[in-house]
């Protein structure tokens, strides 16, 4: 059966016996920051600790795990935090795979985020397996959808039309060349749109692997992982289909884009190597220095996770004071247009 990429991807993600539902979760397949390092848990922690601060302390702090997996981050980070703000704390890993065992009691599992939360909403790679449909150029010069069988096999359908198109031509105009692609970003906005929404007071992050308006890879960005490998995109439920995301195109008014190597150090990530004289005066101190600097390096190095984006996208909480909490992580990016 030809289809959309969008409802192909959807299926063999997300349907009953989708990549997505399998026991080992994502960490079976792919490396995130999460998996990275328990620093990354640790600065998320201190960015919620952040946002308690701007918020004036509430007396209940919600923390949302987008696209929890097995519940890995929000468990990090609870345990993370201060007593202080661990007391107030509580966590959401949103999630559609069932709840793991041995979870911590305090986390709340659910397929859907909770409503009207104050704290911090952190989507850590979850926009970019929002599935899209991809465009393709065909010799006439007319984006046209890009159609795939179960198999891989790929063919061109109609022209792309009406709000998807008007998408394309303000995030990601293709030039009249046979061949260019793009991924039609749209439900990822809209995704993004309606996960913003449910938080009534705080801070929402999204992080991903992303591309500007004048970074756009002309041959698209999709593909498959699995088992720790890069593999040809195949929506037949065998791997993880994903694509780099438009942030951008995502970024509500008021929405902020920085790299992740710049936000985490921020937040105190740098991967700066511990001073030699320690190794003379505190050996195991060194050694331990050392590799928390290693694991830092990995999670901020250029070609690797330090290029993810993040998206930071503040909902009632005030910035741009000298000594406000989140000074230093806002810089501007495009204002968002109506789509």
């Amino acid at each position: 059966m030809w289809r959309g990429w969008r409802a192909a991807a959807e299926a063999a993600l997300y349907g009953p016996d989708g990549f997505y539902r399998r026991p080992e979760g994502p960490a079976g397949h792919f490396r995130t920051s999460v998996h990275a390092s328990p620093l990354f848990a640790g600065a998320v922690a201190g960015l919620l600790c952040r946002v308690d601060e701007a918020l004036g302390r509430p007396a209940e702090l919600a923390f949302v795990d987008m696209a929890a997996g097995r519940g890995e981050l929000v468990a990090g980070v609870l345990a993370a935090l201060p007593a202080e703000v661990a007391a107030r704390a509580r966590g959401y890993a949103v999630e559609i795979a069932g709840r793991p065992a041995r979870l911590d009691h305090r986390i709340e599992w659910s397929a859907e985020p909770p409503k009207g939360i104050t704290g911090l909403l952190f989507a850590n790679e979850w926009l970019d397996n929002v599935p899209v449909e991809v465009a393709e150029v065909d010799p006439a010069g007319v984006p046209r959808l890009v159609l795939v069988r179960e198999d891989g096999r790929e063919r061109l359908g109609e022209p792309v039309s009406g709000p998807p198109a008007r998408w394309l031509a303000r995030w990601w105009p293709l030039a009249a060349e046979e061949g260019l692609r793009a991924e039609i970003g749209l439900p990822r906005d809209h995704a993004w749109a309606a996960a913003v929404a449910s938080v009534e007071r705080g801070l929402a992050v999204a992080v991903d692997y992303a591309h500007t308006a004048d970074t756009r890879p002309p041959s698209g960005t999709l593909t498959g992982f699995r088992e720790g490998r890069q593999v040809a995109p195949v929506p037949d439920g065998s791997c993880d289909i994903t694509a780099h995301v438009a942030l951008d195109a995502c970024a509500l008014p008021g929405g902020r884009v920085v790299a992740q190597r710049d936000a985490l150090a921020c937040l105190g990530i740098t991967g700066e190597r511990p001073p030699l004289s320690l190794a003379s005066t505190d050996p195991a101190a060194y050694l331990r220095a050392l590799a928390g600097a290693g694991e830092a390096a990995e999670l901020t190095a250029r070609g690797g996770l330090g290029d993810f984006g993040w998206l930071l996208q503040p909902v009632g909480i005030p910035s741009g004071a000298p000594d406000a909490p989140l000074d230093g992580l806002l810089v501007d990016v495009p204002d968002h247009e109506e789509q």
